[in-house]
């Protein structure tokens, strides 16, 4: 295991950061992790008790035992077998660009929909037949039902614009820890282990060009799950990632933190996740009990230390940032982390741990790590010596559109009637009237009508109020701010 190290805090610092470690497990609410593979409920149907007529019994003798137990067992082995769970399904998709898709996937487990965003690898129009590894980014303790954590918070889109990698982006699961609850609370049966390693893989594997080599990362409580997912899948995932996750999940004091932070970050009680602290449950799911299991995983472990950071506002207190809940949180982090990595130093598994010098539980620090961890990433998913290979295709050298998008991505490739290129802001395209440009909302509308509409024949056009328009050879995708994109 890789350490880096750095200098220990004063001691007036470190009494100063542990005081708001134990009030902001109350106040602050930390992402955490969950994970469970137990498949969704299934029906046996037991076989039917035989009538038999009363009669008095004779004294059983040892013979008539044994045969007694064979028919017993043949009972049993005569049993029907259990029913399989109907496969999820995609009830709804929509585009919010060309390279960015959310499904709306039905979990037969917790019978809902849930929406998984997915950008989409660079290579994904320039080579149709090709499928791509995946990467499965995790959201924090307050996920939002509505948009990915990393979405609204860091530049993941234009991150992994470039590279070669379905990036997947489950959207929901607020305190959830992405693990199979053992009970439904405020109105959410959640079974997001069942959901993440059962239910999606197939869909994504099917119908959205993955493969089945995957890759894991969260932060904190998503940081947490990456790791129970790795440790009690073994093998699914070939690298996880945690960035300020909490590793330790059933040491002394820690479920009552967990049920702190849960609480607080939106009312749920951990006793319907994992039942009681003295439950079976929180040790089958708690990382640094599995870290054996995650043998042969490649690993990455980062956290600051709660001191002052470049992402922080200073307080009136030396080297503590205004961010209190967030101090708290990250020597959290920090602490359950190192006992992490020792212990799978201890059991001889391979890591790179990274422990900055300073920094809060907070978004930059978490944005700074996905690019860290990237080239790991990478290497574990087969990318290692992927790179952008392209030069401006001859049907587009002479566009003047070309100056405004950014550097191309992928080679000239054949499309229905055309050619077409893609860029950083947006794909090029030949058509009746010259190159133009289709991005952005109308850019991803695009995507599932170019065989009804044909080629562009404008670059994107702003009207009154506004409104902004592509035509095409056979309609007009229009955008407002109040509709979005769509087809006219």
């Amino acid at each position: 295991m890789k350490i880096w190290k750095t200098a220990a805090m004063p001691r007036k610092v470190v009494a100063a950061v542990a005081v708001a470690a134990s009030a902001t497990l109350v106040v602050g609410g930390a992402p955490i992790a969950h994970a469970d593979p137990n498949p969704a409920p299934t029906t046996q149907v037991a076989p039917k008790p035989e009538k038999k007529t009363p009669e008095k019994k004779a004294p059983e003798k040892k013979n008539d035992r044994s045969k007694k137990n064979d028919r017993s067992k043949k009972r049993a082995d005569n049993t029907p077998a259990a029913k399989p769970t109907a496969p999820a399904t995609v009830t709804k998709v929509n585009w919010y660009s060309a390279h960015r898709v959310a499904l709306w996937v039905h979990s037969p487990a917790m019978n809902t929909d849930i929406q998984v965003q997915m950008l989409l690898a660079r290579d994904w129009f320039a080579k149709p037949a090709a499928k791509f590894p995946q990467l499965t980014m995790l959201d924090g303790l307050r996920a939002q039902d509505d948009q990915s954590g990393w979405i609204i918070n860091t530049n993941v889109e234009q991150f992994y614009a470039d590279k070669n990698v379905n990036v997947v982006l489950p959207v929901g699961g607020e305190s959830s820890f992405y693990t199979d609850w053992k009970e439904p609370d405020r109105g959410k049966n959640y079974k997001w282990e069942t959901f993440l390693t059962k239910e999606l893989p197939p869909i994504l594997e099917n119908d959205w060009r993955s493969t089945d080599v995957r890759a894991v990362e969260g932060l904190s409580m998503g940081g947490s799950a990456a790791m129970m997912l790795a440790a009690r899948n073994p093998g699914f995932y070939k690298f996880a990632g945690s960035f300020s996750g909490i590793l330790q999940l059933t040491s002394y004091g820690m479920p009552q933190a967990i049920q702190f932070a849960v609480r607080d970050g939106g009312g749920y009680d951990s006793a319907k996740m994992f039942g009681p602290p003295s439950d079976p449950a929180w040790k089958e799911h708690d990382p640094y009990l599995l870290a054996d299991k995650l043998k042969g995983t490649s690993l990455y472990i980062s956290s600051g230390n709660g001191v002052v950071g470049p992402h922080d506002k200073p307080s009136d207190i030396p080297l503590l940032a205004t961010n209190y809940s967030g101090v708290g949180l990250e020597v959290l982090s920090r602490v359950t982390s190192q006992q992490f990595a020792s212990k799978l130093g201890r059991l001889g598994i391979h890591g790179q741990a990274v422990y900055r010098p300073s920094g809060t539980h907070t978004w930059p620090y978490w944005q700074f790590e996905m690019v860290q961890a990237w080239p790991q990433v990478a290497g574990a998913l087969g990318l290692s010596g992927d790179k952008v290979a392209c030069t401006v295709g001859d049907a587009f050298k002479k566009a003047p559109q070309i100056r405004g998008l950014g550097g191309c991505l992928t080679p000239e490739y054949a499309v229905p009637g055309g050619r077409a290129q893609d860029f950083r802001n947006g794909r090029i395209f030949t058509g009746p009237k010259g190159p133009k440009v289709v991005g952005g909302a109308i850019g991803g509308v695009y995507v599932p009508t170019m065989e009804r509409l044909g080629l562009p024949t404008s670059d994107e056009k702003t009207g009154r109020d506004g409104v902004k328009y592509n035509t095409f050879e056979r309609g007009k995708i229009v955008w407002t701010p109040q509709t979005g994109a769509r087809v006219e």
